[in-house]
């Protein structure tokens, strides 16, 4: 039907012509409007972020961390570390970071460093790594071969003085749990955390088994994927000089702060704040 008739028994006013044309134009305007308001143009999506803690602790040194990454929007995973050796540890990570969709910031602490070089290495969506306070071996280096002082006049780790050996069932042949001692745990992890939150720490404590820290590490992820190192310039257990020359070998974005080995738990936001470095790297 055309609003324009041209028979001369139904004729329509100009006037009610206008007011019909103008409402067509006004509801055409308001419905294109609610189109581009119902399909925004997509947004680009943030990386899940995962996070491996190290030995003599659990995810939940992780905590500060992961409040801060999820005030800013991100999916943050920390699946448990299970402690019992390199090669086992990054082969449960491996599987675990199958299961994740889309890209992946994977971020270590300490021990947890080694297992994320390893388990990373050929996975196409891991895109960052971010290394904290961390072990960044290359491929056939050990823990404890990189602790191990070049020159053999310097004093080397005392086993008998750091830790406390405890059996557990299953064990290889000589491999047992290391508990840092309690009277080493704050001078040795937590010096710069009130004495009564370092003894909670060292009496909730999670052990390592000790063939962790001779296995050798395989292939390292960081050769292939970008990677960044905060250091704390006053760690006790991992010298910063060891870091330091670990993350320049790796071509890390090195960045400092005044923490000891645990910044994670002591200076959360520093830590938050690389990872985010490393995520807008991503996309």
């Amino acid at each position: 039907m055309s609003l324009t008739n041209n028979n001369p028994a139904v004729r329509i006013p100009r006037s009610v012509l206008a007011v019909a044309l103008a409402t067509v134009a006004v509801l055409t305007g308001l419905f294109a409007a609610a189109s581009a308001h119902a399909a925004p143009p997509a947004k680009a999506t943030k990386p899940t972020v995962v996070l491996v803690h190290g030995a003599w602790a659990d995810g939940s040194s992780w905590d500060g961390v992961v409040k801060d990454l999820q005030g800013q929007g991100y999916t943050v995973d920390v699946p448990p570390n299970p402690l019992r050796g390199l090669a086992s540890d990054s082969a449960y990570l491996r599987d675990y970071l199958k299961t994740v969709k889309g890209p992946i910031v994977l971020a270590g602490h300490s021990y947890g460093g080694a297992v994320i070089t390893d388990a990373a290495t050929g996975n196409k969506n891991v895109k960052a790594l971010v290394y904290v306070d961390a072990f960044v071996p290359d491929q056939g280096e050990s823990l404890l071969s990189l602790l191990t002082p070049k020159n053999p006049e310097e004093p080397g780790l005392n086993p008998e003085e750091l830790f406390n050996f405890v059996p557990f069932p299953g064990a290889p042949k000589g491999v047992s749990d290391w508990y840092l001692k309690p009277e080493v745990f704050a001078g040795a992890l937590a010096n710069d955390l009130p004495k009564a939150e370092a003894a909670v720490l060292a009496a909730t404590q999670r052990p390592i088994a000790s063939n962790a820290l001779v296995e050798k590490s395989g292939k390292p992820a960081w050769k292939t994927i970008p990677s960044w190192d905060l250091i704390g310039t006053e760690d006790h257990i991992l010298p910063p000089p060891l870091q330091e020359f670990m993350a320049k070998r790796a071509g890390s974005h090195i960045s400092y702060v005044k923490g000891s080995h645990l910044s994670l738990i002591s200076h959360p936001k520093a830590v938050a704040k690389v990872i985010v470095t490393a995520a807008q790297h991503v996309g």
